[in-house]
């Protein structure tokens, strides 16, 4: 059995430090328990599964985005930060400024609270908050910009609190170079930091606006695009350095290219995310031809710094397990600790991430994503990156800490384990649907599917496939909604119950230790064939796209988004 240092590490805490911890992590899961209850009314409004108005499933779709891209995602993240800065952090051992990341905390807390309260009349905005929706009664969005202005300050504090927790040992003198997961957690706790600057750059005009304290709001869509970016690539990156620090403490494989190339490629990170967001701007009717193209190629590089890393970690396995008897081009994959739910989970999101990443590929060449950026291509494909990916990441990791800090054990292990399998093919049902959907043209913002478009006096029902491919979706939703109720279940369980009669230590889960020195001087191909595979799939794919779109029949000024 390998010896666990975040296990060790997170046990070893003071009882101050698991109460911060375990206060973002409660309210993560509070908040994804809000977020699945949404997101079935969206289906629910989507699909037909139960009578539900337009307007209704439309405030459900705007609470849905709020609360699981911008409250779930960044308390948990918040919580990480903290929790690797301490561990890995040689000398450090207790959250830095702990205080501040008090603060942090009970700011991003209330910004919640003002986002949901927001959503409890008045104008309804999805998570993008585009202010001319509220031209008519600026006052209905002041609580939803509130909001996030708190969200913002509160990740700030935090991340300014993970970065003082690294560099305290540093400054005493305790050590003189990082870990390079300490490293990873600095570059992750910066681009929190430019994601909350981002945030106040976006959201704090308009909620002076809606108070009456400035006259209009200009650049929005701009300023959003900025954000977006950032926060829509923080959680990928998040998710790749918690494969990292799992793997290691499943298997006690190291990185097999040494601990600077590890740190190099996080830097990457800090180079390549903030300056390609201008891809998302290119829906914008004004944006310059040569921004167009210049967003086009660096799109290009958004994924470099993820599979570097996806490479890093599939190398060292690879090598460690042929090292130890593994055999065959995919026979190594065998010796991992597959009976380990969190394992089981890891393995999983990577499929998902890279089906998420091929399809991703696809929208963002500028032509294609004027065509499919307002159907329902767009959740289709996103859902593979943020629950099959990111979020299935994110809950292995609290599956694996919250024990950890609360002392209790980890509930049904035999069960948490086959949830991964069932969650997967309720994304590819989802993913799958909505994909289609897109290139039939459903738009992803309506949901009275019966609506006709009027082309020369004619009336054109929607199409009959566009019922079909709902209910394929809504098999899907339904499916992922009782698996991420199950993992839910099993989260509050470990964080406010022993489980005596029903739970494992984690400890005593199944896992490898593999330190052969012989690993250096095996073969490893399977992460290069990989990537192979994966940038083949987004050719193919992007082909495809364009030979699929060229037939479809554009209706100028008919769309309905």
């Amino acid at each position: 059995m390998t010896k666990s240092k975040l296990i060790t590490g997170a046990r070893n805490l003071s009882s101050a430090d698991k109460r911060l911890l375990l206060a973002f992590f409660s309210i993560a899961v509070l908040a994804l328990t809000l977020g699945i209850i949404f997101a079935m009314m969206t289906a629910a409004g989507r699909t037909g599964l139960f009578a539900i108005t337009s307007e209704t499933a439309y405030r459900m779709l705007g609470l849905h985005g709020v609360t699981i891209f911008f409250y779930w995602l960044y308390f948990v993240q918040a919580g990480f930060v903290l929790l690797l800065a301490s561990v890995y952090t040689e000398g450090a051992g207790a959250v830095a400024w702990r205080p501040v990341a008090w603060l942090g905390f009970v700011m991003m807390l209330a910004g919640l609270v003002s986002s949901e309260w927001n959503y409890t009349g008045g104008t309804i905005l999805l998570y993008d908050g585009n202010p001319t929706l509220l031209i008519d009664n600026p006052s209905a969005g002041r609580f939803f910009y509130l909001g996030y202005v708190l969200l913002s300050a509160g990740l700030l504090l935090v991340a300014v609190s993970a970065i003082a927790t690294a560099l305290r040992p540093k400054f005493q003198g305790v050590i003189e170079s990082w870990s390079p997961i300490s490293f990873a957690v600095v570059a992750w706790s910066g681009l929190l930091i430019v994601a909350a600057i981002a945030g106040a750059n976006a959201f704090l005009p308009p909620l002076l606006w809606t108070l009456g304290l400035r006259e209009s709001v200009v650049g929005y869509a701009m300023n959003w695009s900025v954000l977006f970016h950032n926060m829509h690539y923080l959680p990928l990156m998040a998710t790749v350095i918690l494969w990292y620090v799992l793997m290691e403490n499943l298997t006690g494989v190291k990185s097999i290219f040494g601990p600077g190339f590890s740190k190099i490629v996080f830097a990457i990170y800090m180079i390549f995310v903030p300056p390609t967001s201008l891809y998302h701007m290119f829906l914008e009717p004004n944006l310059a031809e040569a921004v167009r193209v210049v967003g086009s190629l660096l799109s290009l590089f958004i994924a470099v710094p993820t599979i570097l890393v996806f490479v890093i970690i599939v190398a060292s396995l690879e090598a460690h397990a042929r090292a130890q008897g593994g055999r065959g081009l995919f026979g190594w994959i065998k010796l991992l600790p597959w009976n380990n739910p969190v394992m089981v989970a890891i393995g999983f999101a990577t499929v998902n991430l890279a089906l998420g990443g091929v399809f991703s590929m696809v929208l963002i060449q500028e032509k294609l994503a004027i065509l499919l950026s307002d159907t329902l291509f767009v959740p289709g494909y996103f859902h593979f990156l943020t629950v099959g990916g990111v979020s299935l990441t994110f809950i292995a990791m609290l599956i694996y800490v919250i024990p950890s800090l609360t002392g209790h054990l980890c509930w049904r292990p035999n069960i948490l384990a086959r949830l991964p399998y069932l969650l997967t093919i309720g994304l590819a049902l989802f993913g799958a649907g909505g994909i289609a959907a897109g290139y039939h043209g459903v738009p992803r913002r309506i949901f009275d599917l019966s609506y006709h478009v009027d082309t020369t006096l004619e009336h054109i029902d929607a199409p009959f496939v566009w019922g079909t491919l709902m209910g394929v979706i809504g098999a899907g939703s339904v499916l992922m909604a009782i698996v991420l109720v199950i993992y839910i279940y099993a989260l509050f369980r470990m964080l406010l119950s022993e489980n005596r009669e029903i739970g494992v230590d984690v400890m005593d889960l199944q896992v490898v230790a593999w330190s052969d020195s012989t690993a250096e001087r095996q073969r490893a191909w399977t992460g290069p064939l990989s990537i192979f595979i994966l940038v083949a799939a987004m050719y193919f794919f992007t082909a495809l796209s364009f030979e699929i779109l060229q037939n479809v029949p554009i209706l100028v000024g008919a769309g309905g988004h």
